[in-house]
């Protein structure tokens, strides 16, 4: 933890000013003030806003948040120089995936989707440290992962690590998580496979705890906490904004409405039957307002995105192929040209 403090000090030294720029990136202006963080009217530093807020203002119009997820690696463009391009041409977020290693015996996922190869899952950062480094050079974005492997973590160390991260980006992170494909990868972190949701699910209220309370404690099934102090708690109360990414189904959905404020379904088939499946565990959970939904890691057209934008989605995530810089700010360009054309 005093090497992740230590990195955030330095990085903010090289701090250049953020402006926003246009879609063809050739002229910049000064940020609209109009953008407004957090979403779905989760408390930040004292005051609640709406739930519109999990949109963007501009104008006199809400708009769906456009976010891009990149597989970073040690091989190519480097997060400080991506979080600023990001940051430039208009998005409104930034994800990060995560795997700790890929085990040799069990080192092919399930399926590779068109621009991540198997080389990224090799090679991936660690995306708190990555995002750390994008909060020093950034102020507008949000910085969220998608997905972190929570049940492979120690839920003291990744509470802390989270709250370092809020508390010095302001408020701007966001927790997206999974339950992860690879057996092997989570045996070598002394997880069984067949209980890691639950895990799951008790390291995220132990965390909420650590976030939260003044005297910590928590009491589950498999884990306990005595009462204990743990600072800095993060800016966005009681928990940070959190996402489950996966597959739709009765054990996800469940998972959503008991310990999230969203879901992230990878892709969009059949998306609109199922947001009404997840409404319905929901209001089963007895949760007021409606569940974020953030489809994740969408190749970008102008009628995609507006079927989404109808379907009532707070955010779409669009994927951009890792590489050099030059090749993935090209990507960047062309996303925002579409963007601007939806």
């Amino acid at each position: 933890m005093i090497r992740f403090v230590h990195l955030m000090r330095f990085v903010a030294m090289l701090r250049p000013p953020v402006r926003l720029c246009s879609v063809a990136a050739t002229a910049c202006v000064p940020r609209p003030a109009s953008t407004v963080w957090p979403p779905d009217g989760r408390r930040l530093s004292g005051v609640r806003l709406s739930a519109d807020d999990r949109r963007v203002l501009i104008g006199d119009t809400w708009r769906m948040r456009i976010g891009v997820t990149v597989f970073l690696t040690d091989t190519g463009i480097d997060p400080a120089t991506l979080a600023r391009a990001v940051e430039e041409r208009g998005f409104d977020a930034l994800y990060l995936p995560e795997h700790t290693h890929l085990p040799v015996r069990a080192a092919e996922p399930p399926s590779l989707v068109e621009g991540v190869h198997l080389e990224d899952y090799r090679r991936s950062l660690d995306p708190i440290v990555a995002l750390a480094v994008a909060a020093t050079v950034t102020d507008r974005i949000t910085l969220g992962t998608g997905v972190l492997l929570v049940a492979q973590h120690d839920p003291i160390d990744l509470a802390k690590s989270i709250a370092t991260l809020d508390h010095l980006s302001h408020g701007r992170f966001v927790l997206g998580f999974g339950y992860g494909w690879n057996r092997a990868e989570a045996a070598d972190h002394g997880i069984v496979f067949a209980t890691r949701r639950e895990l799951a699910g008790e390291k995220l209220a132990l965390m909420e705890a650590l976030w939260s309370q003044d005297e910590a404690a928590f009491d589950g099934e498999m884990l306990h906490l005595e009462p204990t102090y743990a600072w800095p708690k993060t800016v966005q109360q009681p928990r940070v904004r959190t996402l489950i990414g996966g597959g739709a189904g009765p054990k996800l959905f469940g998972a959503v409405a008991a310990h999230a404020d969203g879901w992230m379904p990878i892709g969009g088939s059949g998306l609109s039957d199922q947001i009404a499946v997840l409404g319905e565990a929901w209001d089963a959970a007895g949760r007021g307002g409606r569940p974020s939904i953030v489809p994740f890691g969408v190749v970008p057209s102008p009628g995609k995105l507006a079927h989404y934008e109808a379907l009532g989605c707070d955010e779409v995530v669009l994927r951009v192929p890792m590489g050099d810089e030059a090749s993935v700010i090209a990507v960047l360009d062309d996303h925002a040209r579409i963007v601007a054309e939806a």
